[in-house]
This record gives structure tokens, sequence and C-alpha cells, in this order.
């Protein structure tokens, strides 16, 4: 199946841990003035409550930007806020029991870690997208195993979309590009930035993939 990415490569956002809705939400909006590929909702120690406010928030600036609203983990609460798609890591429901759930038109992508093997076994489910990382050495996840640069060359016969997550910067994002990554997904590298904007500017303008 084809992918029902709209975008065919750039920037993909992901969201950090915040509490504070209001805060994360200006932030956001003023970040998707860029052409921002995907953005996704991330939110790893928040409750049901606090997920669904920022997720339901989330949507309604995605919407208005033009950018798909990707949830991390949580396939129901995708579906009940209206969101374009989720991402399932290895520990989260199975991408085909979720298609069958969630019907043709959500985004599903997969975390395939370092692993050739999986990213083969995904690759013939319909999903939309295969994730390897960390690329590099992550802040976000100190301890994940690396994903060599090589994979994305391996995977590119398997036919989906291929994003590189972990430890991403602007000096770094060339090499992705050159072995074949289509996406950058990027956390604390805007966001922990003294200024998001002018670092979400400078991912844009190193990985060449798209114009801002």
């Amino acid at each position: 199946m084809p992918s029902r990415l709209s975008a065919p490569a750039g920037v993909y956002l992901i969201t950090p841990d915040r509490t504070d809705t209001a805060a994360l939400c200006r932030q956001v909006s003023a970040l998707l003035t860029q052409p921002v590929s995907l953005l996704q909702y991330r939110q790893k120690h928040g409750d049901a409550g606090l997920r669904r406010e920022q997720a339901t928030a989330l949507r309604a600036i995605s919407r208005d930007a033009g950018v798909p609203l990707i949830i991390n983990d949580d396939w129901r609460l995708a579906l009940d806020i209206g969101a374009d798609g989720v991402h399932l890591g290895g520990d989260d429901a199975a991408p085909d029991s979720v298609r069958a759930a969630a019907g043709n038109a959500l985004i599903i992508g997969v975390s395939c870690y370092g692993d050739l093997g999986r990213a083969s076994r995904m690759a013939a489910l319909d999903v939309d997208y295969l994730a390897f990382g960390a690329v590099f050495p992550s802040a976000t996840k100190p301890l994940a195993p690396r994903a060599p640069l090589t994979l994305f060359a391996q995977a590119k016969p398997f036919g989906k979309p291929l994003v590189a997550i972990g430890g991403i910067s602007p000096d770094n994002s060339g090499q992705l590009r050159a072995a074949g990554a289509d996406f950058i997904a990027v956390i604390s590298g805007v966001f922990d930035a003294p200024d998001p904007a002018a670092a979400l500017t400078a991912y844009h303008h190193a990985f060449q993939k798209v114009q801002p």
C-alpha cells in the first residue's frame, strides 16, 4: 500500500513533555508558521486528562496550519480527537490490529529502532513510515541503542518513507539526507533551543529537502 503521508520529506516536529498546555500551544503555534511536515504529540508522564486536553488543543492548531498531527502510542486517543495518525513503538499495539480497528484513513508510523528485520516485517503491513533511531546519541533517550546510518539505504527497497530520530542537529542533518532519510524527527534541538524558531529554520536549511 502507498504511504498516506502528503509531504515527501522534511522536518518531523515532536513535542516535549510539558504540563503547561497554554505555553506548549503558543510555542507549537509559532513553530508551525514554518513548513513542518508532521507534528507528533508525545507526552510520557502526564495523566489521561492532560494528554486529552493537550492533544485536542494541538489538533486545532495543526489543522489550522495544515500539518498532520500524529499521536504517540495511543491510537484510541488519536481516533477520539480526530488526529491524523498514530506512532507505534515496539511495546504498543500491533500495526495490523490498529489498521483493522481504525480503518484506512489513519496514518500509522512505526519505530524500527536499529532492526532491519523489524522494518521489513512492518513494511509488509499497511503502515505509512518506518522510523530508525537513535541515529546519534540522544538527550531524550540517552540509553537508546544506536541505529547505523546504513539502515536507510538498506530499507529503501521496502518502499516506505524513512524517518530518522535521535540526537539530530543541523550539523549532522546533511548526513541523514545523504544516507537516505526522508524525514528528520526533532524534539529538544528545537524546543530546548534559546530561539526555537531560529533552530527550526536551521534544521530546514541543513536538511535541504524543504524550503523555509
